[in-house]
């Protein structure tokens, strides 16, 4: 092969890789559904927590002066929820069934048959957490402080109404399925 050739080779491998980032979460919306679970798990482990006192000077007459802030409304709230959860996805990976994908979290690493490949989805689903924290981080947060993200609402707020990884009418025609199966039709 000439010096020629191998440099395009080389310069084509190089321009696929940097315009063509592999995507390796196929279902976006399962994946977001399984980082709204995280989410919620850390909601509804919150301990009741007191005002955040920001009170730390003494004005002219020696009275303290400064902000008494509710810490459900806080920044400190909205960093300890989201913190560390990118992290905590790496115990999560798929399970692939016929045309379905599910995430789970995984109790015993060593219990698993293919133990590469679940470590691999399990990077995967980290680095999409951080993908998905990374668009949507600002306005989460602001909908936390606001307290428009509770639990069980965190997957509508996250995954359709900020994301838009999960459609509302596959999320509404899902609701509308009768529970002997059928859709409504005779």
């Amino acid at each position: 092969m000439s010096r020629s050739t191998s440099m395009l080779y080389l310069c084509l491998f190089i321009l696929v890789g940097i315009l063509a980032p592999s995507d390796a979460v196929d279902d976006k919306c399962v994946a977001c559904n399984a980082v709204a679970e995280e989410l919620e798990i850390g909601l509804s482990s919150e301990r009741p927590r007191n005002h955040l006192d920001m009170r730390h000077r003494l004005d002219s007459k020696g009275q303290r002066e400064g902000k008494l802030i509710d810490y459900r409304v806080s920044e400190l709230r909205v960093v300890e929820l989201l913190d560390g959860l990118c992290e905590k996805m790496q115990d999560y990976t798929l399970k692939v069934d016929t045309n379905t994908y599910e995430w789970f979290k995984v109790d015993s690493w060593d219990n698993l048959t293919n133990k590469q490949e679940a470590q691999a989805y399990s990077k995967d689903i980290s680095s999409y957490c951080g993908r998905l924290l990374e668009e949507t981080e600002d306005e989460l947060a602001e909908l936390i402080k606001k307290g428009s993200v509770k639990v069980g609402g965190v997957s509508k707020v996250l995954c359709q109404d900020l994301s838009k990884h999960c459609s509302q009418t596959s999320v509404s025609d899902a609701a509308e399925v009768d529970d002997d199966g059928h859709d409504g039709e005779l």
